[in-house]
């Protein structure tokens, strides 16, 4: 599987929306991203003759399609693929070598990289998946990193304090650059294998294996020791300087806010790029609910949800989601005893992901993917007092803007440190029956009913606009 199945499986769902006029990736393409919130874009006529997929996958059901199940099934799935590891193999060619161009044979400006937000520093990739090396052990890391566009052979790289960064400390303080691929364009498979939060030395080609089911095709790069997806549609060759550090910023970022991040950077410095012969870019929107969002949401809450499996003897439960900007869990389940739901609540609040600062349990009558029954729980079902827990002195994510800043991006001691909230929004367990029964959702008559059914014909197409309605665990369309 490569982006092109995944385009034909968005068109097959009736998920993408092909954009047949030109567009200026630097002016205009942001602002078609930023309004096709439900859909993907597929950009056919953008400068140079490049073609591009934006916004994809542009939601949770979007990711749902991806792995072949339902938006309720997508995060226990994804659970239970963790724990698979498919080793990659290794391949001669693929279409990714298809065309090869040295230093001086091609310039990063005339990709179609797009200017997401009004105050943005200039072009950014957000799409590439940067592989790196342990220079002492050799294992390979795979990660999304920022990459604003400074020249025809240059970026700049936001190196976040994990991984990546710990691999670059290494060959900084041996004083030698370090070599990095940057991949662009691929299965969104890929995309969360790298957004998931494994042990440093996890190989995420190993991860992404799991998740396809089959072991990741591997080519040999051409100017560095590293090794990359042979379907990729295009890959770029480089090394990260050590000590140089240069301006880069604002960007737009997945909290929705422009301030995180900005600052002195490393850079680096491209002599390699190897592409398909009909290259398809891969251009990704930050912003709340955008797609930079819905690929950490998933591994995200599949760890957590991993891992609140194991609390307790296994508790009775039903699903996570994260909310709006990635700094925040909601978490269905039955409570067995009272106290069950605040054990659950810091369990996920101290996994391997720093991003969540608000977890916020509820009951399997409460939809967590629709954030107004989320707050009509939160204002119905708590007593601030008993169900409000407030953490301080807590290590938080770096991105976190509303958080006291230690350090500054690029140095070691970049860090967010602040205090983090569980909330208990769920109702007596089930042995307390009769201060259960206080909490019994009010549910109509005969709610098999559709309401299809009954409406004049003229009247359908505003009935099926309506959408799903939430009746205890229950969707009725």
């Amino acid at each position: 599987m490569d982006m092109r199945t995944w385009i034909e499986d968005l068109e097959a769902a009736g998920e993408l929306i092909r954009i047949d006029k030109p567009v200026d990736p630097l002016t205009q393409m942001g602002a078609l991203l930023y309004q096709s919130r439900e859909k993907a874009l597929f950009f056919e006529k953008l400068p140079h003759g490049w073609r591009s997929l934006g916004q994809a996958p542009a939601n949770v059901r979007q990711a749902a399609v991806a792995f072949g199940v339902t938006e309720d099934e997508l995060i226990p799935h994804v659970a239970a693929k963790l724990g698979t590891r498919i080793a990659p193999v290794m391949v001669d060619t693929g279409p990714v070598k298809d065309k090869k161009f040295r230093r001086g044979e091609f310039d990063l400006t005339q990709l179609p990289v797009h200017v997401a937000g009004q105050r943005d520093g200039g072009p950014v990739i957000g799409s590439g998946l940067v592989v790196t090396r342990d220079p002492d052990t050799g294992k390979r890391n795979l990660s999304f990193h920022r990459l604003q566009i400074k020249g025809p052979n240059k970026s700049g790289i936001l190196l976040y304090p994990r991984h990546s960064w710990k691999n670059y400390l290494k060959y900084q303080e041996r004083n030698q650059p370090m070599p990095v691929a940057v991949m662009i364009g691929h299965h969104p498979l890929y995309y969360v294998a790298a957004a998931t939060t494994a042990a440093y030395g996890d190989d995420e080609f190993e991860i992404a294996g799991g998740f396809l089911g089959a072991p990741v095709p591997l080519v040999k790069c051409e100017t560095v020791d590293l090794e990359v997806p042979a379907n990729a549609e295009l890959v770029l060759e480089g090394h990260i300087p050590p000590h140089i550090r240069e301006e880069e910023g604002p960007f737009s970022e997945f909290q929705d806010y422009y301030v995180t991040g900005t600052g002195k950077n490393p850079i680096v410095e491209y002599q390699c790029m190897t592409r398909r012969r009909d290259a398809i870019f891969k251009n990704l929107q930050n912003g709340s609910e955008m797609e930079g969002c819905v690929f950490h949401k998933v591994p995200m809450g599949a760890t957590i949800f991993r891992r609140l499996k194991d609390i307790g003897g296994g508790p009775n439960l039903h699903n996570v989601a994260i909310l709006p900007g990635v700094f925040g869990v909601a978490i269905q389940m039955t409570q067995r005893a009272y106290g069950e739901a605040k054990n659950l609540l810091l369990a996920a609040l101290s996994s391997e992901y720093q991003h969540p600062k608000v977890a916020i349990a509820v009951d399997a009558d409460v939809d967590i993917f629709n954030h107004s029954e989320l707050m009509w729980a939160l204002v119905t079902r708590v007593d601030p007092q008993r169900d409000i827990v407030v953490i301080p002195g807590t290590h938080n994510h770096a991105m976190d803007a509303s958080l006291p800043e230690l350090g500054a991006p690029g140095t070691p001691l970049w860090q967010r440190f602040g205090s983090k909230v569980l909330i208990d929004a769920t109702i007596p367990p089930p042995a307390d029956a009769q201060a259960r029964a206080a909490f019994e959702r009010i549910r109509p008559r005969n709610p098999q009913l559709r309401l299809a059914d009954f409406a004049a014909e003229a009247s359908l197409p505003l009935v099926r606009a309506l959408g799903p309605r939430f009746f205890g665990s229950k969707l009725l369309g």
